[in-house]
């Protein structure tokens, strides 16, 4: 059900489009599910689909990105909010949630960087790691997943760890010898890594606001995306979800201690990006179903399956 509290579509008998049909996407750290692949999710909760986000870390160690939260008693309770601001997040997306249970690793920075927190989850033995996710896959029974790539987007280690422990839920939740007392066995049915931040779409954003005389801030993003170091994917799956982009900014500006309502993330306005680049996008990492590619559905080639 959307926002609105309207089903859009409908299958067979009338039942919603999405109705049996299960997403999960895995996330590090809370506002990673609401700046990538949140308005994906919005379009399957208004066709009766069933979502949950799973949230590795609790960000505990995260920065405070928007000056205006930059307040001692904020940075002295900065775990209790960010649950809070998940919280509401997760109730304007209509998602289901769950955190894993693990501690922020940090961004460590300097050259060389310091070494990471003893006990955080980055440092984690894989098997520990992936074991609430082994879990929470045999509860929820997801056909799809969603997840970072190995580059985890950026090279964030709790981004990278959350691609790890991700696939060797998809490969192992099936498995009843592996991961014993979590439950009955549960295979997905695809696995996809987020290709939210690439060059393709920045350019698009970048030229349509130069067409209609606004100012650009995307040379610096267009400048990053074309840096060789980082991970190109081929762009799979883009799946349209424009008229849910509304909500997509709702659930990021609920996390308000790592987003500036006025910073560069709403510089576009919503019409430009809706016009300019209406889809989010997607790299098929596993299938075991048979589907023709490129695909305009996460769920291609499995909705026949769950009706029959």
């Amino acid at each position: 059900m959307s926002a609105s509290g309207v089903i859009r579509g409908g299958g067979p008998g009338g039942r919603p489009a999405g109705a049996g049909l299960r997403l999960m996407a895995v996330h590090a750290h809370p506002d990673d599910e609401s700046s990538k692949g949140a308005a994906t999710m919005a379009r399957y909760v208004s066709e009766g689909v069933e979502v949950m986000v799973c949230t590795l870390t609790g960000g505990e160690r995260g920065d405070i990105l928007n000056k205006a939260m930059d307040r001692p008693e904020v940075r002295a309770d900065l775990p209790a909010i960010r649950r809070a601001e998940m919280a509401a997040a997760r109730d304007i997306l209509g998602v289901r949630q769950q955190f894993l249970g693990f501690v922020d690793s940090g961004l460590p920075e300097g050259d060389p960087p310091p070494p990471l927190p003893e006990g955080c989850f980055a440092l984690q033995p894989l098997g520990v790691a992936a074991r609430p996710l082994v879990r929470a896959v045999r509860q929820f029974r997801p056909h799809v997943m969603l997840t970072y790539d190995p580059n985890g987007g950026y090279p964030h280690p709790d981004h990278v760890m959350t691609h790890r422990v991700s696939v060797e839920a998809f490969e192992a939740a099936a498995d009843p010898d592996r991961y014993a007392g979590c439950g009955e066995p549960w295979q997905p049915l695809k696995l996809y890594y987020f290709v939210s931040f690439h060059r393709a779409r920045f350019q698009a954003l970048h030229d349509a606001m130069l067409a209609r005389g606004l100012e650009s801030p995307y040379a610096e993003r267009l400048a990053d995306a074309a840096d060789p170091r980082r991970l190109a994917l081929e762009i799979t799956t883009r799946v349209r979800c424009a008229e849910h982009f509304a909500i997509r900014d709702r659930a990021l500006l609920a996390h308000a201690t790592q987003v500036d309502p006025h910073g560069s993330w709403f510089a576009c306005p919503l019409d430009v990006q809706q016009e300019a680049w209406p889809t989010e996008d997607y790299h098929l990492a596993r299938s075991l179903v048979d589907a023709d590619l490129p695909e305009d559905d996460l769920f291609a080639g499995i909705r026949e399956k769950v009706r029959m």
